[in-house]
């Protein structure tokens, strides 16, 4: 039996799937970042945000606390971009970035190292970060002198870190409690991206689902999984009960199995949140769906550079953007309720 959904829906459903109702849990930031599979971290106030928007009454030191105990780490991640995430997540998170090994793409190599020079970062990496935290100063010389190649060290001071993103992906890199300098985990091994795919896709349906298995790759790394194995990952889920297909409007799109109960009842969500600037809730499905964007207002969501605005979320959907200086609203939405909101601001 196919379960039959509308968008309307499913959005309410999200809303409270990612705890905008917030809920006694959301008040552990963890609890808050392990729901919403990750949370963006390119500009740590904005992570900060995206919990505390999730929170009846947020602690302005948790996430901070949260990543000194360990509870929480910061490396690059989903879509090559810095994130929260809690440690096992991470790793099946990170084992399946690796699985693209995108970092072999002749376009990647071209433009910046070849596969060679990249065994020798990982390798040089691996080494010198075991068991030390390093500024990124202090990492680069010492890779660039384990393998003696002064040719990385351009590539290595790089802002965007792209060359350190395949040895992050690896398990092989995270920064440390500071949330600057960098270190080695303590993890081990990476799951096989078969086993890893049994944590990250049921993590990623349970808050931004139902959803196809090519929105899922375009959330994870912009498409570039390898097709029979993305195929494969989701064929398993399926034949092992652990996914179901659901009809949303006409489209077939994959839900969590444990989520067909409260698919089929959803509560409406009136609610208006103040999201921050790269909140999950428009980077779960994409800044491109025009069920939680309209086509014509992406552009003041998706900004130059890959800034993502603040928003205001009404009913399930994007109705407009805010700063401190006012909002550029869409649809309609009670003043009342976006006053609450401010009021709510730090």
């Amino acid at each position: 039996m196919t379960f039959v959904l509308t968008w309307d829906d499913v959005l309410h459903w999200r809303c409270y799937q990612q705890w905008l109702h917030r809920p006694a849990e959301a008040e552990d930031p963890v609890a808050v970042v392990t729901r919403l599979a990750g949370v963006q971290a390119q500009v740590a106030s904005c992570a900060e945000q995206a919990v505390a928007a999730r929170q009846d009454q947020p602690d302005p030191g948790a996430v901070k606390q949260a990543l000194v105990r360990g509870d929480l780490i910061k490396t690059w991640a989903a879509r090559g971009t810095l994130h929260l995430l809690p440690p096992d997540l991470a790793k099946a998170q990170l084992a399946l970035l690796a699985a693209a090994r995108t970092w072999e793409k002749g376009a990647w190599q071209r433009t910046f190292v070849t596969t060679a020079q990249m065994d020798r970062i990982t390798e040089a990496a691996a080494e010198v970060l075991d068991g030390r935290v390093l500024t990124r100063e202090e990492l680069t010389a010492a890779i660039v002198e384990h393998a003696k190649d002064p040719t990385l060290e351009d590539h290595l001071k790089s802002g965007w870190g792209t060359v350190l993103k395949p040895v992050a992906w690896q398990g092989l890199l995270v920064y440390g409690t500071d949330g600057v300098a960098f270190t080695r985990p303590t993890w081990g091994d990476l799951p096989e991206p078969a086993t890893a795919a049994r944590t990250v896709i049921p993590a990623y349906l349970g808050a931004y689902g139902p959803a196809s298995a090519a929105t899922f790759d375009q959330w994870l790394i912009r498409g570039q999984s390898r097709k029979a194995a993305l195929r494969q990952w989701f064929a398993e889920l399926l034949e092992d009960g652990v996914l179901a297909e659901v009809d949303v409007a006409g489209e077939r799109l994959y839900a969590r199995t444990e989520d067909l109960r409260t698919l089929q009842r959803p509560q409406s969500f009136p609610g208006v949140r103040l999201l921050p600037a790269f909140d999950q809730f428009v980077l779960g499905p994409g800044t491109a769906d025009t069920r939680v964007i309209p086509k014509e207002r992406r552009p003041q969501v998706s900004r130059a550079a890959g800034w993502i605005s603040p928003v205001v979320v009404h009913e399930g959907r994007v109705a407009g953007v805010w700063d401190e200086a006012g909002e550029t609203l869409w649809a309609k939405v009670p003043a009342k309720a976006i006053k609450a909101e401010r009021a709510r601001l730090p």
